[in-house]
């Protein structure tokens, strides 16, 4: 039992050599990935064991030019999670510390990547800056590693993820191409009157600022953490799956009353894919769409607002990289990436 606090102790003590109020240090980009380039495969949330779901994985991988290195610890199960902390920050500690690894891919998300967070070295992980891929659970990484170690990361789909074209051809160029990612925006309509992703402006005009946000989950529950979101100044975009309303309308209240709302420039909101009642067992008698709950909570943050771009959870789904600068057309419904997110750009 002692030995097990002195290895928990020991992987703590580097995350408080470099703190989470890390503002000041300069943000560092990571370098763009080349064709053959080595890419370690994680697991920090959620097991994934199945033998033919690692095959997947490194077929979409592979497809990418890529050549993929499974962590040590990628098939193990603990409960719900994909090994022990300990296990898994070995992992995250080892794919950043490999000099033959080029990035760094979450297998999936989850749950259980929060868990990791006062646990990280984020020396380590300055001292060796790569692309860190992934979204959902992934974002209590990215609040983690962007805010603390200072690092560009990239808001984008696991490898696990169903990828059709639109996805793939995204994230390739947000891999390959350090130049700036440029106007971002939904996919054609093949039925513009029954469009597959609605989008809707809630309020008009245009906002520039440097892109912070990810899964409302993560953000709502790291509140009051070191690693809270700081939103100031910043272009903020939400995302989330299977919540119903009152979920929602809950997290965004608490991210109104703690302030968060407050000076951002910008409001990006994704598809949130299947936030609504549920079919059989709803939580309560009546209820409020989605749309009617962000009309209400947020009907005095006075910037650009646009509903239904795709990122997330979703099929169809561009990355968005954060820390850099974009600028947001809410009545045009796009996102356009001005600032270089990897090493190499203008």
């Amino acid at each position: 039992m002692r030995r097990r606090s002195l290895l928990t102790a020991a992987l703590a003590a580097p995350a408080a050599a470099l703190q989470p109020s890390s503002a000041g240090l300069p943000l560092i980009k990571p370098p763009a990935l080349k064709p053959g380039d080595t890419v370690s495969c994680i697991t920090p949330s959620t097991f994934v064991v199945n033998p033919e779901t690692r095959l997947q994985a490194e077929r979409i991988v592979t497809a990418l030019g890529l050549k993929p290195k499974f962590s040590e610890n990628a098939g193990k199960r603990w409960g719900y999670l994909g090994g022990s902390v300990e296990e898994r920050v070995a992992d995250l500690h080892a794919a950043f510390r490999d000099k033959e690894t080029k990035a760094v891919f979450c297998v999936r998300g989850g749950y259980g990547a929060a868990m990791l967070l006062d646990r990280i070295d984020f020396n380590l992980i300055r001292r060796n800056p790569k692309i860190l891929l992934g979204y959902s659970d992934i974002t209590a990484l990215h609040l983690g590693i962007h805010q603390t170690a200072r690092i560009v990361t990239l808001h984008g789909p696991t490898v696990l993820d169903p990828f059709n074209e639109f996805t793939f051809n995204h994230l390739k160029r947000a891999l390959f191409d350090p130049k700036p990612l440029g106007e971002l925006k939904n996919p054609p309509e093949r039925n513009p009157l029954r469009p597959l992703h609605p989008v809707r402006t809630l309020r008009g005009g245009k906002a520039s600022g440097p892109l912070i946000g990810g899964n409302l989950t993560l953000i709502s529950t790291t509140m009051g953490t070191p690693w809270e979101i700081q939103t100031e100044g910043k272009i903020l975009f939400l995302e989330d799956v299977s919540e119903q309303p009152y979920s929602m309308d809950r997290m965004l209240t608490q991210l109104r009353l703690a302030g968060k709302f407050n000076g951002i420039k910008g409001l990006i909101l994704g598809e949130c894919n299947d936030c609504r009642p549920r079919e059989f067992r709803p939580a309560f008698e009546s209820t409020l769409s989605l749309p009617e709950v962000y009309d209400h909570v947020l009907a005095d943050v006075k910037v650009p607002i646009v509903s239904g771009l795709v990122f997330g959870h979703t099929e169809d789904q561009f990355p968005l990289p954060l820390g850099v600068n974009a600028t947001l057309d809410a009545d045009a419904a796009t996102i356009t990436v001005q600032e270089p997110h990897l090493e190499g750009g203008f």
